[in-house]
């Protein structure tokens, strides 16, 4: 047995306990010729005593931090004045009567502690250092335990896990495909799943009524801190299930994992609003709801203004900023640049004062704005003296957005501050149309839309609404799930308007749309993404923090050098051949 104890997780209640443990050096220090190791292993740190001048203790005298050790001692209380309140052993520490050195380190690229900024190309070259951290330690058992109070929650509901391939025939997913030549058919390709979308439908056919797995993903699209090209995402699909019952069953898996991952922390009810809603108040479709500065509609005051800018336009909305009355012209200047930024025309700024005639606005472009429409406006905005007053207008969408993105850049909390979930429903079945007068599917084109929006799918696609919904934790959206269209003749109209036509249907779906003839059952189901969900847990801004071996922002692993040539004679095997670089 190469050990008995880890060290981290010692009590007082081991005292006079003969120990053998394994661990690294996490630190060393020299007093007055005793040594003092502070050495790490998964579960913690424990201090261990070395004098030197014992039979064998020798060693103590050379030991250097990450060096590999076998100590062999008896747990004692830390003398009076010596503990260390900061650590879960920090009032016990073992004295040792033999020391092994199982391997030696060189001197390390940089510092293990966690207070230290590191860069992060360096962090990820020496990844197997980095991970020896106690945040990336803490991240990866976290989540691990996401992990199976995810796999608890399904399993207690019923769900079989079933694993899909990973090598697949290329089919239009939204992003591009990560693709794989054929050593057997030269000339032909397999495609890495972007996700398991087919092939869950096909289980719902194959009559597996409650799936899900842990799958991963992969998509070819340009990295940023919440996407890299391999994800992770709980995937599901149920039958003879409507939306009610997929985000009934998602919420339960994900509060399952938000108590798993902390247990102190407030995890309310999952929260339910309409996209329209998510829109009008908020501004983004995967809103934050944890503060409030919420946009309000201001378009009824300005309806008969003189004030050019709130004149004959689709939307007037604006945002009251608690307490932001005396902020400095340069900062409301910024505020201003940062809307054009967004693709404003421009927004107005107003302070809440307290005058002789009452609460009343002070901005450059008050005199342009009737008294009764200033009032109007502090009464809706609520806003009360001391407060800043921000207002855009124009086309409504864009309106809301642009305002949306400005009050998170105001008031968006950390992102370890509370959990709040919300479900954002009714979604547009489409987000657009081409050119040529084809609409956009919003979400993929097997998403059924609202029974009481079908007939209006021809006449007026753009207000038809799909039952697809998103899950939303803290302004990140965590997955997107919808209700399948299982019925031939909708899915045939929504192939017509989308002008795919029935050859080019079959050329891309023809393995899902064949099962469909053999009595496909109603069906529904929901994805969300591991790895985000699992930063916001871990309070991590990036999931590069949460992922043990990830790529940089550019798409390399510099651990790897991946991506890397390959030699002519691999080439030569799958039937490929270079281009040369384009000058």
């Amino acid at each position: 047995m190469m050990r008995t104890h880890r060290g981290g997780e010692l009590k007082t209640s081991d005292v006079g306990t003969t120990v053998v443990m394994c661990g690294w050096v996490g630190n060393r220090r020299d007093h007055g010729g005793v040594i003092f190791v502070d050495l790490r292993d998964s579960s913690g740190i424990i201090q261990v005593v070395i004098d030197p001048s014992d039979e064998g203790l020798d060693v103590g005298r050379r030991l250097r931090n990450e060096w590999v050790l076998r100590v062999t001692g008896s747990v004692r209380e830390r003398p009076a004045g010596t503990t260390n309140d900061d650590m879960a052993t920090g009032q016990i520490e073992v004295g040792a009567v033999a020391v092994e050195v199982l391997s030696e380190s060189e001197p390390i690229p940089f510092p293990l502690d966690d207070r230290v900024e590191v860069d992060e190309n360096l962090r990820l070259r020496h990844r197997y250092l980095d991970l020896r951290r106690d945040a990336m330690q803490s991240n990866l058992r976290l989540r691990a335990r996401v992990n199976s109070a995810v796999r608890l929650a399904m399993e207690a509901q019923g769900f079989c896990e079933i694993e899909t391939p990973m090598l697949i025939a290329s089919t239009p997913e939204g992003a591009r495909d990560f693709v794989v030549p054929s050593r057997l058919k030269p000339g032909n390709f397999y495609a890495l799943p972007q996700s398991p979308q087919l092939f869950k439908q096909l289980l719902m056919v194959g009559g597996f009524d409650r799936y899900f797995q842990i799958a991963r993903c992969l998509r070819d699209e340009d990295l940023r801190a919440d996407r890299q090209f391999e994800f992770m995402q709980l995937d599901l699909e149920m039958s003879f299930a409507d939306q009610q019952d997929v985000i009934e069953a998602t919420s339960k898996a994900v509060v399952a994992a938000a108590k798993a991952a902390r247990p102190d922390a407030a995890v309310g009810e999952v929260g339910r609003i309409t996209w329209h809603e998510a829109m009008d108040r908020f501004g983004s479709d995967k809103p934050d709801i944890r503060f409030g500065m919420e946009l309000t509609e201001l378009t009824a005051i300005f309806s008969a203004t003189e004030f050019r800018a709130f004149a004959d336009v689709e939307a007037v909305k604006g945002i009251c900023v608690p307490g932001e009355a005396d902020a400095t012209r340069s900062k409301v200047d910024a505020l201003v640049d940062r809307a054009k930024q967004l693709g404003a025309a421009g927004l107005v700024w107003m302070r809440v004062r307290d005058t002789e005639n009452g609460v009343d606005l002070e901005s450059p472009v008050a005199k342009f704005l009737t008294e009764t429409e200033r009032k109007a406006v502090v009464v809706a905005l609520g806003a009360v003296p001391g407060d800043l007053v921000l207002i855009a207008s124009g086309e409504r969408h864009k309106t809301c957005q642009i305002l949306g993105q400005i009050r998170l850049d105001l008031g968006r909390p950390p992102v370890t501050e509370g959990l709040a979930f919300v479900w954002v429903v009714d979604f547009p079945l489409f987000e657009g149309l081409t050119d040529d007068g084809k609409p956009i599917p919003a979400h993929h084109p097997f998403t059924m839309p609202h029974a009481e929006d079908i007939d209006r799918l021809e006449s007026d696609p753009l207000s038809v609404r799909s039952q697809a919904y998103d899950l939303v934790l803290n302004g990140w959206e965590l997955g997107s799930g919808s209700v399948r269209i299982y019925r031939p003749d909708i899915q045939q109209r929504i192939f017509s308007m989308l002008g795919i036509e029935a050859e080019e249907a079959h050329s891309k779906f023809g393995f899902l749309l064949d099962a469909f003839a053999y009595g496909a059952p109603p069906h529904a189901g929901f994805a969300f993404g591991l790895d985000r969900l699992v930063a916001i847990l871990a309070g991590e801004e990036n999931i590069r923090e949460v992922i043990a071996f990830p790529k940089t922002q550019s798409g390399t692993d510099p651990l790897t050098n991946a991506p890397t040539a390959v030699d002519d004679k691999q080439l030569g095997e799958l039937g490929l051949r270079l281009l040369p670089k384009k000058a």
